[in-house]
C-alpha cells in the first residue's frame, strides 16, 4: 500500500474554508474541493478569498485507513516564514476522519498552504481541479488571498457589458473632414485594409493613416450599441497624439481634433448616460509621445519641452542619461515613446492632483479609466490614481492592463498589490480569454477548467466580479481569426495582409466564435465585445485587427444571440456576483453553474460535433453540436422557473 502512496495517489479529501467575517455586510467564502468517487453531479466549489479580521475556519477530512494522523496547516504569508497550526480531531463518521482549526490573517496579502499528516512524512497539496493529493515531496500549495476590508468596486457594471471602441475606426459621424496634421493621411476607402508599410518607406506610413472615426460618430451609434445590450463603453486613447493608435500622448488634458472637442465629448457621455452607458477611457500614464508637448523631440510644439529645453517643467518627468541609446530611457526602446518617472512629484499631481488629467476628464462626464501597461506603474503610483479616481464617486471604475493573474504578478521584482483594496478595482482577464480560445482549440477540459477555477479562487470577490473578459482586443488577432485562421506563428505584415477564413469555412467559425462568447458572458466578471466582433470581422495582429467597422455587413448571426446573452446578464441574478460551481468538465462538455441570491444558471458548453444530452437541475436537457444551452431556476423551490435561454 505505502509504494501506491509513494505513486502520489489521489485521496478522497473535502477541504471546507468558511470565512466569517468579523466585519458587517460581508459574505461567507466557501471552499469545496471534489471528492474523488462522489457522484458526478457534485459541484466543485473554488476557495475564496477573504478580508483581513476574517475569522477563517480550516476543515479538513482524512480517511480513516490512512492510519494514524496528526494533521497541521502548514500557512505561509507571502515571502515569510511557514507556521505550522495542529489541526483539532473533532470526530468521525464511516471511515472518515474531520478536522478543524481557526486562523485570523490580521493583514492583507497572499497565503499559501497544504496539510501536514506528521507521520511518514506525509503531505496533501493541491492537484489540478483543487482535489488534494497525499505526496512524500513538495506540491502545489493552495492560495488564500486576504484583502482590505473596505474594499469595494462599482456595482453598475457587474451585470452589464462593455463594448470596446478603437475610435478612429468605429464610425465617422462627420465625413470627409480635414486633417488637423499635415502629416495624417485621410482614409476615404472605408473597406480598405490599414497601411501597415514601415514609415520609412515612400508608399505609406505605419500609423498615421485614418479613417476619421470620431465622438459624433459614437454617438450617433448609441442606439446600436443600446439595442446591443451594452452599459459601459471602454475607449482606446482618445488625447491628442500623432499616431493613429494615440498611445503617443501629445496633450493629455485635450481631445484629438479629429475625434473632436472636449466639450463634444461631454456631450457623448452626457448622451450615452441617457440610453444607460458610461464611458471608462484608456489612460497611458507609463510614456508620452516623443512629439508632445512635454517632451517635443520633433519640435511641432515650439522651442519648449523636455528634450528641447532643459529649464522645461516636464524636464524632471523624463530620465535624461547618455548611457541609453538616444540620450534617454524610452518604453521597450522605442524612441518616439519616452519613459516618464511615475515618482517625480510634478507628473504625479499633473495626473492626479486638482485640475490634473484624471480630475479633467471624469469631470467631464467619464466613469473611470483602464490604466495601459499597469505592471509597469508603480503600486504607489496606482493607488494616487486609485484616490484620485474614487475622489468623483465610489462608483468610478479603475481598470488595469494586466496579463496573467494578476494576485501572483510579479514585476520589478516585486509582487504586485493590484487586488488588495488600495490599487485597481479589476483587471483585464486575459487567463479567462487563453482558457476559452484553449477549449474552442480542443484542450484537456479538465485543464480548462482548472485555469478558470485557479482565478476564482485567487481574486478577491469585488475583483472578480468587474473583471473584464473578452476575446478579442486592439493587441491580440480578432477572436475569430485566433480561433478558426491559418496560425500566424510569428510571420510578418506581410503574410498577415489580408489573409481571410476561407467562406467555406465560416458557418463553423461564427458558431466557435459564439460558443467563445457565451462562454466569456457567462462566466464570473464582465463580458467585453470588441467593435465589429458581432459582425464577425477578421484581422492577425495590429493593424489589422484595426479595421474600420463594416456598417453595411449582411453578417448579423452573431448580434441576435449577444443581445439575449446581454440581456440574460441583466435579468438572472446568478450573473450579478454568482458563486461559480464547476460541474463537469469532460471530454468536450464543460458544464458549469452560477449561484446567485435568488437565482441559480446552469451553463452546458459542447464544442463536440454531436447533440448531447446533458443533465441539469435533475431533468435530461439537450445541447447542440458547437452550441450551448443555459438554463436558469429559481432558488426557492416554491417558486421553480426553470427555462432554456439559447
Amino acid at each position: 500500500m505505502k509504494s501506491r502512496f509513494k505513486a502520489i495517489l489521489l485521496i478522497v479529501l473535502c477541504l471546507l474554508v468558511q470565512v466569517v467575517s468579523v466585519y458587517p455586510h460581508h459574505h461567507h467564502a466557501d471552499v469545496l474541493c471534489t471528492k474523488h468517487g462522489m457522484e458526478a453531479s457534485s459541484p466543485a466549489r473554488a476557495p475564496q478569498p477573504c478580508t483581513a479580521g476574517c475569522i477563517t475556519h480550516f476543515n479538513l477530512t482524512v480517511p480513516e485507513n490512512l492510519g494514524y494522523v496528526d494533521p497541521h496547516l502548514v500557512l505561509t504569508k507571502d515571502r515569510e516564514s511557514p507556521v505550522h497550526y495542529r489541526m483539532e480531531f473533532t470526530g468521525q463518521t464511516p471511515n472518515i476522519n474531520h478536522f478543524t482549526l481557526t486562523v485570523t490573517p490580521t493583514t492583507s496579502g497572499l497565503y499559501f498552504y497544504h496539510f501536514d499528516l506528521y507521520t511518514d512524512f506525509r503531505r496533501i497539496y493541491r492537484t489540478p481541479g483543487g482535489e488534494g493529493v497525499l505526496s512524500w515531496t513538495d506540491g502545489q500549495d493552495w492560495q488564500l488571498t486576504v484583502y482590505e476590508p473596505d474594499f469595494k468596486t462599482p456595482d453598475w457594471l457587474k451585470n452589464g457589458t462593455m463594448y470596446q471602441i478603437f475610435p478612429d475606426r468605429f464610425c465617422e459621424g462627420n465625413p470627409g473632414k480635414e486633417m488637423p496634421f499635415a502629416d495624417r493621411i485621410y482614409r476615404a476607402d472605408k473597406t480598405g485594409e490599414p497601411y501597415f508599410w514601415p514609415t520609412e518607406q515612400s508608399e505609406g506610413y505605419l500609423n498615421m493613416d485614418y479613417y476619421g472615426g470620431d465622438f459624433a460618430g459614437i454617438q450617433q451609434k448609441l442606439p446600436y450599441l443600446r439595442d446591443l445590450g451594452i452599459t459601459c463603453l471602454y475607449l482606446n486613447p482618445i488625447f491628442e497624439a500623432h499616431a493613429n493608435h494615440r498611445y503617443n500622448t501629445a496633450n493629455y488634458l485635450k481631445a484629438d481634433p479629429l475625434l473632436g472637442t472636449n466639450e463634444e465629448f461631454s456631450a457623448l457621455c452626457a448622451a450615452a448616460a441617457r440610453e444607460g452607458i458610461r464611458i471608462i477611457l484608456d489612460g497611458v500614464f507609463s510614456h508620452t509621445g516623443s512629439d508632445s508637448v512635454y517632451f517635443n523631440r520633433e519640435g511641432r510644439y515650439g522651442p519648449g519641452g523636455a528634450y528641447r529645453d532643459r529649464s522645461s517643467p516636464y524636464r524632471s518627468w523624463y530620465d535624461f542619461d547618455s548611457g541609453y541609446p538616444c540620450g534617454y530611457r524610452s518604453w521597450w526602446g522605442f524612441e518616439t515613446l519616452p519613459e516618464v518617472q511615475e515618482d517625480s512629484p510634478s507628473y504625479v499631481d499633473f495626473i492626479c492632483g486638482k485640475g490634473g488629467v484624471i480630475d479633467t476628464w471624469l469631470g467631464l462626464g467619464a466613469s473611470g479609466f483602464r490604466l495601459d501597461v499597469a505592471d509597469e506603474l508603480p503600486d504607489s503610483f496606482i493607488e494616487k490614481i486609485r484616490a484620485a479616481v474614487k475622489a468623483h464617486g465610489e462608483d468610478k471604475l479603475l481598470l488595469g492592463e494586466v496579463w496573467e493573474d494578476a494576485t501572483t504578478k510579479e514585476a520589478f521584482g516585486q509582487r504586485r498589490t493590484y487586488l488588495r483594496g488600495h490599487g485597481l478595482d479589476a483587471v483585464m482577464n486575459y487567463p479567462f480569454r487563453n482558457a476559452t480560445l484553449d477549449y474552442l482549440h480542443g484542450a484537456d477540459v479538465a485543464a480548462v477548467a482548472d485555469q478558470l477555477m485557479q482565478i476564482c479562487e485567487n481574486y478577491p470577490a469585488p475583483a472578480l466580479d468587474c473583471a473584464m473578459n473578452f476575446l478579442s482586443t486592439h493587441d491580440t488577432e480578432r477572436a475569430i481569426t485566433a480561433i478558426a485562421g491559418e496560425p500566424c506563428n510569428g510571420r510578418d505584415r506581410y503574410w498577415q495582409s489580408k489573409r481571410c477564413i476561407p467562406s467555406g469555412q465560416m458557418d463553423s467559425a461564427i458558431r466557435r466564435l459564439l460558443l467563445g462568447y457565451a462562454m466569456i458572458f457567462t462566466l464570473p466578471g464582465v463580458p467585453c465585445i470588441y467593435y465589429g466582433d458581432e459582425i464577425a470581422m477578421q484581422g492577425y495582429r495590429d493593424p489589422f485587427n484595426r479595421a474600420f467597422f463594416d456598417w453595411n455587413s449582411t453578417e448579423q448571426r452573431l448580434r441576435g444571440p449577444m443581445k439575449t446573452l446581454a440581456a440574460l446578464r441583466r435579468s438572472c441574478d446568478a450573473f450579478d456576483g454568482g458563486r461559480l460551481e464547476l460541474i463537469r468538465a469532460e471530454g468536450d462538455v464543460l458544464h458549469y453553474r452560477r449561484v446567485g441570491k435568488t437565482q441559480t444558471a446552469e451553463i452546458i458548453l459542447n464544442r463536440g460535433p454531436h447533440l448531447i444530452a446533458e443533465e441539469a437541475f435533475g431533468k435530461s436537457t439537450e445541447v447542440n453540436p458547437c452550441g450551448f444551452t443555459v438554463l436558469v431556476e429559481d432558488n426557492e423551490p416554491e417558486h421553480i422557473g426553470y427555462f432554456s435561454v439559447y
